[in-house]
């Protein structure tokens, strides 16, 4: 048992390899309707979330922190996706939230530029030049998205445990690569790596009910114990602390509970 996220550029096939991988796995495909379930269990217009997926924040959106909302629901819905296990995600972010889960094969699938222009000329009937430019400026946007977000790089190879070129290796040599690699027993679920998804799992849950009222809280949880850091920036903030202790600790799996709380020195009335 095991999770597979492909990461891909656009028009690199990836998600061909992801449809083949979980069809001959029997695995449960995660894609874009991850976008409607977090839509209907937050109550947020899915194309807001879609927004929030594809383009880079500007600095309204960090102003605002409504960004940092968004993010945080579809977080815990792609998570709690990836906690039952048997799996294959192909879309944005889904590697950004697995760090460290030793079950989680994380793919990279890449094209020549070329050849995805051409997918794009084909597909959409545009000409060269409206194909060239649509290609670079979905390329731009996600790389500004994940380094203004996470300060990494979604083309960086170390952030991968493969990376295939759809080139000389087809799309069925691909899958085939893909379905050998996540037999091995490093990719497999044990009981220490599924605690660490179920962490996750825990930590998200908590940011999404108090994510509303302070965006930039910061948690984490571990075998139960559940950590929330937050600066304070008003009294109103300061105060806050006993009413984030009785929401959260409504949450099923929270053993205990640490909060941490700094105000700032010059925090208004």
């Amino acid at each position: 048992m095991a999770i597979i996220t492909i990461s891909r550029g656009s028009y690199s096939h990836g998600k061909e390899v992801a449809e083949k991988v979980a069809q001959k796995l029997g695995y449960h495909l995660v894609a874009r309707e991850v976008l409607l379930e977090t839509s209907e269990t937050f109550n947020v217009p899915e194309a807001k979330l879609l927004m929030t997926m594809e383009n880079a924040p500007s600095l309204l959106d960090r102003i605002t922190n409504w960004r940092e909302k968004y993010i945080a629901y579809i977080q815990t819905s792609i998570l709690m996706n990836f906690q039952g296990d048997n799996v294959v995600y192909h879309g944005m972010a889904g590697h950004f939230f697995v760090k460290g889960v030793p079950h989680v094969l994380k793919v990279r699938i890449i094209a020549d530029m070329e050849d995805r222009i051409k997918v794009v000329m084909e597909r959409d009937g545009l000409p060269l030049k409206e194909a060239q430019r649509t290609v670079k400026r979905l390329d731009e946007e996600r790389r500004r998205w994940s380094r203004q977000l996470y300060g990494i790089e979604t083309s960086d190879p170390s952030l991968y445990d493969l990376v295939l070129h759809i080139k000389k290796l087809s799309v069925d040599d691909a899958v085939d690569i893909i379905l050998h690699t996540v037999k091995l027993k490093r990719f497999q679920t044990t009981p220490e790596s599924q605690s660490l998804m179920d962490d996750l799992v825990l930590a998200a849950q908590v940011k999404t009910t108090i994510v509303d009222f302070k965006p930039d809280v910061k948690v984490s949880a571990k075998s139960g114990l559940v950590h929330i850091w937050f600066e304070a920036r008003s009294r109103r903030e300061v105060e806050m602390v006993e009413e984030i202790e009785s929401i959260v600790k409504r949450i099923p799996g929270l053993k205990e509970l640490k909060i941490e709380m700094k105000p700032s020195i010059n925090f208004s009335d």
